[in-house]
């Protein structure tokens, strides 16, 4: 029986009408409605028609509703039969990874948005299906944005009767409205209670999270806060927090003392625990399965909920909300090839959403675990995931499409152009798209040169999986079975709870033999990628899918037989399988490293290893792994601070491995370099950044040598070269011709002399061979190649920038020009009778006046000047110091002298 009365009652409903005519004139529309108005569970029943009041007959057409978390889809489906009453599988069904409950009279059917891209892929038309609803597109999740980019293309080029509806709780309206060609926005009301808000923040100062860590202390004040809600509010409580460590940390914490019964809501809890949590407390009305179900028989809940809770799913009975105040983001490190989910503090649009669940049916309170100040400080929005997250899955899905370099598609924010061009050089790598040819751009792969998508990246992207995982299956089948490598694969497209260990084979045992909600999706993820038609053109010929970069050929199977403990019996003669043979470490290793190569790596001291792709890694104490020779990472996190990635997840690999699944980074040949100050040179064979084998050469090609001691130049200067100090001088004479003349006379800076170090530095460079040998050259003499010769202005540098220069008493003094001014150091008695100051190349020096024992005794750039108003002063200091001198009135009129006073 349909529940007309809560139908009725939901806020939405108000909104329908001008929906469906805002539909009917564009085909397009935008609804904003806030959380548990019905957007999600009212607006399919009615645009499929299976809603009325009698009067009018509905056409009856097929929905299809995008969520973008599976526990959302099945809570949307449940719901929504339960208000139709009937079962999920009748006219309402759901579709996510692994499960599909369907049936002929479905006509609402709620999928993921990546379920729908997969669909979309292999049926461009979405035939039988009249309307499609992406919800929550507010979220700005990847695959949410692909498929809406996808969907107007449907609509422009094959389907403009396709009806399609943008619905969020909270969402840039009118950027949502452009792009699906100035849509009608439609606003439905919510019936919301005021929130107070409580600022709870810690007593002490708590650690900023950085990776995924979270500091202890941060967690252990979240649980005092619910035990004080709970003290003094009365309702259920809502606590957001990250992640799944960190519901299990606080619910740890809280256990018995807080009074209620504790629940964890997150993508990897048990259906069943989901279930009661969207029941509601036994009793609630208007929830499905309501009378009976979990709860506490009417007493209070505690549910920890991720950010899943606060747009995408409804919990009745919440009156409080407690918020941590903290994210989790995908981020990229396209340098070191790591991606991973990392801790963020929340957005203030995301911290609205949090609150306005404790305001839902009651006034209710929220206590925020930060400071009214910090708050003005936090981001107004969640970064969207295409420019923070790893485009390798995106860049798949557009070569497929057929815009490889995704400039056709319609999306709110274009995809980075960095991050786009590495996630194509993995697909390129692997043997999903053709390599860009060179000299080709970006922008013109999709005309006919490279970037296309192959017949083998087809089939990657129908596995439903990363890129990355995707080969691993498609090439390790071959090699250790179908069933094995869905096994381990399975276990990577979910990173196993960290209480299975950071050893992947020891993970793989557990997960076999384990009874948690984590064991039963994995088995479930095992059944569907063996039963995926993709992998049988794979399985037993190993030519079709070697076009991958390093593919594991025959060499490679026979490697990983022999990696690790042995378990079962070899490999069959001749055949290069491993099916049904191999211990788990071998084949854990080999389907690790075949995902994700750039992350084999070796060992380099205790607990430490070091990845092809050059990254260092560090493994925990007590890891198992710490031993081995070589490793396949296959998940690790680098925080901001730390030099060395952590290894959360690897398995033991041989050297045969490594170099069969990172084959294409294998590199052999000279290597001639300047390391620890002088010139090394060998031969060198290298994967990636780790060295294998090296040979000290001999007779090293002169040519590497020369751009080695060229390099060993740039990083410690010319100081390698012998300098005396009429080497230094000539240096300092030219800068200041080359400063104050300019013409032909040479720039003499450390860059300039590199840059023409053919023309000063020949032939001696070519025949030096080490450190030393530079040292030997005399780069005075080398210096002089580059006076301008050709021109004749050679052979006035005496006469434009002298070395030494005559003063009145007839000696010759050096002048210095390694300052910004010519300099010339002389005993003041010497210019006695001298007027002006002396110039070199029409510049005046700066005259420093010294005493007759040498010191330092007045400096002056006017000597006029200095005779008249400065010479008293210092006549009067040194006359009675120096009295055997001549010290005379008038010095400008006065006989210059090196001598002492003569005797009359």
């Amino acid at each position: 029986m349909i529940r007309d009365d809560i139908l009725g009652s939901l806020p939405v409903h108000t909104a329908v009408p001008a929906l469906e005519r805002a539909l009917d004139a564009h085909g397009c529309a935008v609804l904003c409605a806030p959380p548990g108005t019905g957007k999600t569970t009212l607006v399919p029943l009615v645009l499929a028609g299976l809603l009325g009041d009698g009067s009018v007959a509905r056409p009856v057409r097929r929905v299809i509703v995008a969520e973008p978390r599976r526990i959302a889809a099945r809570a949307a489906a449940r719901r929504m039969a339960w208000l139709l009453g009937e079962q999920v599988g009748e006219r309402v069904g759901f579709t996510v990874r692994g499960e599909r409950v369907v049936g002929r009279a479905t006509v609402v059917e709620v999928v993921t948005t990546g379920v729908l891209l997969q669909r979309l892929q292999r049926d461009q038309e979405l035939a039988g299906v009249d309307v499609v609803i992406l919800d929550e597109c507010h979220e700005r999740h990847l695959d949410a944005d692909t498929v809406a980019a996808f969907l107007l293309d449907v609509r422009a080029a094959l389907r403009p009767e396709l009806r399609l509806v943008a619905a969020s709780a909270t969402t840039d309206a009118a950027g949502w409205a452009r792009l699906l060609g100035d849509a009608p926005v439609v606003e439905a009301r919510g019936v919301s209670y005021p929130v107070e808000v409580v600022w709870a923040p810690p007593v002490k100062p708590v650690r900023p999270p950085h990776g995924m860590r979270v500091d202890p202390a941060l967690l252990a004040h979240v649980a005092s806060v619910v035990r004080r809600a709970l003290a003094e509010r009365d309702g259920d409580v809502l606590c957001f927090l990250p992640g799944v460590g960190e519901i299990g940390r606080v619910a740890g914490l809280l256990g018995d003392a807080a009074g209620a019964e504790v629940l964890q809501v997150h993508g990897r809890a048990p259906a069943a625990v989901q279930d009661a949590v969207l029941a509601g407390s036994a009793g609630s009305a208007g929830s499905p399965g309501a009378a009976g179900s979990a709860g506490s028989a009417g007493g209070r809940r505690v549910v920890l909920a991720t950010a899943v809770a606060e747009s995408s799913l409804t919990v009745p009975g919440v009156r409080i909300v407690v918020d941590a105040g903290l994210a989790r983001e995908p981020r990229t490190d396209h340098a070191r090839g790591l991606s991973a989910l990392t801790t963020v503090r929340v957005s203030q649009a995301g911290a609205r959403q949090r609150a306005g669940r404790a305001g839902r049916e009651a006034p209710g309170v929220v206590y925020r675990c930060w400071t009214e100040a910090e708050d003005s400080r936090l981001a107004r929005f969640p970064s969207p995931e295409i420019k923070v997250a790893d485009l390798a899955a995106f860049a798949l899905q557009a070569a497929c499409w057929g815009d490889p370099s995704a400039a056709g598609l319609a999306l709110l924010d274009p995809p980075p152009a960095g991050a786009l061009a590495a996630a194509r050089s993995v697909l390129a790598a692997i043997g999903a798209v053709e390599a860009v040819e060179a000299g080709q751009g970006e922008g013109d792969t999709d005309g006919g040169g490279g970037g296309r998508v192959t017949e083998r990246g087809v089939r990657m992207a129908r596995l439903g999986l990363h890129p990355r995982l995707a080969r691993a299956l498609l090439d390790g089948a071959p090699e250790v079975g179908t069933r094995r490598a869905a096994e381990v694969v399975a276990l990577l497209s979910e990173e196993p709870p960290r209480a299975y260990g950071d050893d992947l084979a020891a993970a793989w045992r557990t997960a076999r033999r384990g009874e948690d909600g984590y064991a039963a999706r994995w088995r479930q993820e095992v059944r569907r990628l063996e039963r995926a038609p993709e992998l049988s053109s794979s399985t037993g010929s190993r030519g079709s899918v070697s076009a991958g970069a390093g593919a594991v050929s025959g060499a490679g199977a026979g490697a990983v037989s022999g990696a690790g403990e042995t378990s079962g019996s070899s490999p069959r003669s001749g055949s290069g399988s491993m099916s049904g043979s191999g211990s788990d470490d071998a084949v854990a290793g080999l389907i690790a490293a075949l995902a994700f190569p750039e992350r084999v790596a070796r060992a380099r001291g205790e607990g430490a290893c070091l990845m092809v792709s050059g990254t260092g890694g560090e493994l925990g104490e007590g890891s198992r792994l710490r031993g081995a020779p070589w490793l396949a990472v296959a998940v690790a996190d680098r925080p901001a601070t730390a030099a060395s990635a952590r290894v959360r997840l690897a398995a033991v690999i041989d050297e045969d491995t490594a170099r069969a699944a990172a084959g294409r980074l294998l590199v052999a040949g000279e290597e001639v370099r300047w390391e620890d100050g002088d010139v090394v040179a060998r031969e060198v064979e290298r994967l990636g950044a780790v060295e294998l084998s090296v040979r000290a050469l001999r007779a090293p090609d002169g040519r590497l040598v020369r751009a080695a001691l060229l390099d060993g130049l740039r990083r410690e200067g010319l100081g390698l070269l012998r300098w005396t100090r009429d080497a230094q001088g000539l240096r300092d004479r030219l800068d200041f011709l080359h400063r104050e003349v300019g013409g032909g006379w040479p720039d003499v800076s450390d860059v300039a002399l590199l840059a023409r170090a053919d023309e000063w530095l020949e032939p001696e460079l070519s025949r030096a061979r080490r450190r030393s040998d530079l040292g030997r050259l005399d780069a005075g003499q080398a210096l002089r190649r580059l006076l301008p010769w050709t021109t004749g202005e050679a052979a006035r540098l005496d006469e434009l920038a002298p070395e030494r220069v005559e003063v009145p008493s007839g000696s010759r003094v050096r002048v210095e020009y390694g300052g910004p001014q010519p300099v010339l150091a002389v005993k003041l008695q010497e210019l006695f009778g001298l007027r002006e100051t002396p110039k070199v190349a029409g510049v005046p020096v700066l005259v420093h006046l010294l005493s007759p024992a040498g010191r330092p005794a007045a400096v002056t750039a006017d000597l006029a000047s200095f005779w008249r108003e400065g010479y008293r002063a210092v006549r009067a200091e040194l006359r009675g110091r120096y009295p055997r001198h001549p010290w005379p009135e008038d010095p400008s009129t006065a006989v210059p002298t090196r001598r002492l006073n003569q005797r009359r």
